[in-house]
């Protein structure tokens, strides 16, 4: 039995999640279990079950790809890091939660506008969404929010535009996907997701008498009209294409621009050489992780992997930020490098349920960090770093708030 395995046994486990203390490092709880040899490590959740948490990058993707883990988050088996996802339970949450072979034929059906070639041709409209926000926000300050005058709005018009979901509800939804993906009460949560459904019930409604254009009125067309999906499916599919649409690339705006703040000499490398970018945003998405509980899974069947047994019922959690800081695999790894070639990194996942919008993700972020700091070279924090208000570790990593001057 090794040291983590003895430690589970004696009631002394570490607490999991963690909360960050800085934008960009690891909680000092996840050093010390990177820094273990074990690539797997016995936590103690909120409820008081254990789970397996894996810190190790080739472990990491063996499990992800691995078919006796499951992803079925309505399971009883399923590691819940908070109230809100077990009070959220019993809710449909799309094909994100099923297993093969159920997950491939509804993963197809909306695959065909987030591939390579048809996020490509959003180019235009991503850069014109990007400038218009960045006017707004030069009419509106200094000083402004960054993330309520940019880092939101623009990944918000950009899924809804893909969607086919009014932008004039964006108050509506932005802040019901805030409250589902935040709460640490599983009430508000479960309120927070009554409302979306509701909002999206409606609009099915509405494009199912008037077709528009978007992702949503085709689906309605082409599996829900024809029975191939039924009506709570398609509800839980466009509440995830909706919410983690805006919400993750938000998040990933902000942080990177706190990152690029705060280490000038990499700042300088970008804006001198632009032909960085792309590899800068597989850097920043290495280095921030901010989808770091992503990798939730529980086992069907025992598993064996680098001499730990999972055994059939036990939940293992795949923390990427902390494989994304495996030093086995990334040089260095706590230092942020825009000259690293970080594209192996999990940041998005890795298996069939890698995650589905990254090529929208990856144009977004890179139109945005150019236009952004061509457009406004002098930006700034326009408080400490350490000031900022940090979301805790059971939900998507960033700040609600970031003021900035320029």
């Amino acid at each position: 039995m090794n040291e983590t395995a003895a430690t589970f046994r004696t009631g002394q486990t570490p607490a999991f999640p963690s909360d960050r203390t800085c934008p960009y490092r690891l909680p000092d709880d996840y050093n010390r279990l990177r820094d273990e040899p074990s690539s797997l490590h016995r936590v103690t959740l909120y409820d008081g079950r254990p789970a397996w948490v894996v810190t190790k990058h080739e472990a990491a993707r063996r499990l992800l790809a691995d078919p006796r883990l499951s992803s079925d988050r309505t399971h009883a088996d399923f590691p819940s890091t908070s109230p809100r996802i077990r009070a959220l339970r019993d809710r449909h949450p799309g094909f994100i939660s099923l297993d093969p072979p159920e997950h491939g034929p509804r993963r197809r059906m909306t695959i065909a506008e987030f591939t390579v070639r048809r996020i490509k041709s959003m180019r235009s409209d991503v850069e014109r969404i990007v400038h218009e926000a960045i006017d707004d926000l030069l009419a509106a300050g200094p000083p402004a929010d960054l993330v309520d005058l940019f880092a939101l709005p623009v990944p918000s018009m950009v899924i809804c535009r893909l969607l086919g979901v009014p932008y004039a509800d964006h108050d509506f939804f932005q802040d019901a996907s805030r409250r589902l993906l935040q709460s640490t009460d599983g009430t508000e949560a479960r309120a927070a997701r009554d409302r979306l459904e509701h909002y999206l019930d409606g609009l099915i409604d509405t494009l199912r008498a008037k077709p528009a254009p978007g992702l949503l009125s085709t689906l309605v067309a082409e599996q829900l009209a024809t029975g191939a999906i039924g009506r709570e499916e398609l509800v839980s599919t466009a509440i995830l294409l909706l919410v983690a649409g805006h919400e993750t690339t938000a998040s990933m705006t902000s942080l990177s621009v706190i990152t690029l703040l705060e280490h000038p000499d990499q700042h300088a490398a970008l804006r001198a050489d632009p032909t960085l970018v792309p590899g800068a945003v597989e850097e920043l998405l290495r280095y921030l992780a901010i989808a770091d509980l992503a990798g939730g899974r529980f086992a069907t069947a025992d598993i064996e992997i680098d001499g730990q047994l999972i055994r059939a019922g036990d939940g293992v959690i795949v923390t990427n930020s902390i494989a994304n800081r495996d030093g086995s695999v990334f040089e260095d790894p706590d230092t942020f490098d825009v000259h690293r070639s970080a594209r192996h990194h999990l940041a998005f996942g890795y298996g069939v349920h890698q995650c589905l919008g990254q090529n929208l993700a990856r144009l977004e972020l890179e139109v945005i960090l150019t236009a952004l700091f061509e457009r406004v070279p002098t930006l700034r924090l326009a408080v400490p770093v350490e000031q900022l208000s940090l979301r805790p570790g059971t939900t998507i990593q960033g700040v609600n708030e970031l003021p900035v001057t320029w």
